[in-house]
């Protein structure tokens, strides 16, 4: 099912449902009960709106132009104390920048994965941190993993986050140069680096992602790629206050917008991805970087 196939009312629906505690069921029986002016079965299109991730893969785990590993680093403050992330090292000697690939609001899921592939067939090392690890990991669905993630102290979380930028920057096979990139939590979590780092940081691209206090942006050190879905309220209601700080504050930005977009538009895995639009932010979000990072 194609994203026009699929009504406005349930887009809506599954929007509140991948960012509240909504579980699957609720959702489910919540669009059998939608009736629709043009006519269809609300319920058949929320079901093509789950993900399906066998169908997110763009570079595969085996391909020999990157080496791929889960690796183990400290994380004192944190969750546990410990964490894990998918760490892929393009071919080559190295050194390489190092890019930090932050996941949704569930965890370190297979799109995640790939798209930490993907950094590495461009030329960076690039490191997915799983921030469920502590609580025994992305759980191999949606569902119990955004059950999990919401569990967790929020504060910790991010520091496991900022734990993990700290790690990958320092790596032996980092010249020193990060940038980050995340989707959704992820892109609030961009946000939340470049004010945390400051100069730390070279280079952000947050995907709809929460804006920071506006009182906060003067940290920023970090050049932005602020990347929006066309609709997308809950997010680009933020824009306004988010894009005078920037400017206020004299940050390096540029923010683009995508038509014909919603939420969650690069995530290959649901009829919200717009093929064109993904292709177009992951192409920008990549030059940005070898501008950036070297």
């Amino acid at each position: 099912m194609q994203q026009d196939d699929i009504d406005p009312q349930v887009f809506d629906l599954y929007d509140e449902y991948c960012h509240t505690d909504m579980p699957r069921r609720e959702f489910l029986s919540k669009a059998a009960a939608l009736t629709l002016i043009g006519g269809g079965s609300a319920l058949v299109m929320a079901q093509a709106l789950l993900p399906r991730y066998a169908e997110a893969q763009v570079v595969s785990f085996t391909d020999k132009r990157i080496k791929a590993t889960y690796v183990d680093y400290a994380s004192p403050g944190g969750t546990s104390g410990k964490m894990q992330g998918y760490l892929v090292k393009p071919e080559g000697p190295g050194p390489f920048p190092a890019v930090i690939v932050i996941h949704e609001n569930r965890g370190l899921k297979p799109y995640i994965e790939d798209v930490a592939r993907r950094a590495a067939v461009d030329g960076f090392l690039a490191l997915a941190p799983d921030g469920l690890y502590p609580v025994g990991g992305y759980p191999g669905n949606d569902d119990d993993g955004k059950a999990l993630q919401r569990s967790l102290d929020r504060g910790q979380l991010m520091t496991d986050l900022l734990n993990s930028a700290e790690y990958v920057k320092a790596h032996p096979l980092s010249t020193g140069k990060l940038g980050a990139v995340g989707f959704c939590f992820g892109g609030g979590a961009v946000n939340y680096l470049a004010v945390q780092m400051g100069e730390g940081l070279n280079a952000g691209v947050p995907f709809y992602g929460a804006a920071v206090k506006s009182e906060d942006v003067s940290k920023i050190k970090a050049a932005l790629l602020v990347q929006y879905a066309e609709d997308d309220a809950r997010v680009n209601a933020m824009r306004p206050a988010f894009e005078a700080a920037l400017k206020a504050n004299g940050v390096q930005h540029e923010m683009q917008t995508y038509p014909d977009t919603r939420h969650g538009f690069h995530n290959y895995s649901t009829p919200r991805y717009n093929e064109a639009a993904a292709k177009l932010a992951w192409s920008r979000t990549i030059a940005f970087f070898k501008e950036h990072l070297g």
